[in-house]
């Protein structure tokens, strides 16, 4: 699946060496290939958290269902 620059996205796994958990939102912000992205992660106040360049299979389109929460970055 292609994401395209700008669109928000879902991670799909953790990544515990950033801090970050299956279910966190961000932006893709670079479009490499059709298989490799790169995406910010920021906090509620806008703090980036990481810009990780990603594999497809990292990430997933937001749903239209899905329900956004709120954790504390640690």
């Amino acid at each position: 699946m292609s994401h395209e620059i700008l669109s928000t996205v879902v991670l799909a796994r953790d990544l515990p060496e950033h801090h970050l958990k299956t279910g966190d939102v961000g932006a893709v912000v670079e479009k490499y290939d059709d298989e490799a992205v790169e995406v910010e992660f920021l906090t509620g106040s806008g703090r980036t958290l990481a810009v990780l360049t990603l594999k497809n299979d990292f990430i997933r389109n937001i749903g239209e269902n899905d329900v956004l929460a709120v954790r504390h970055a640690g």
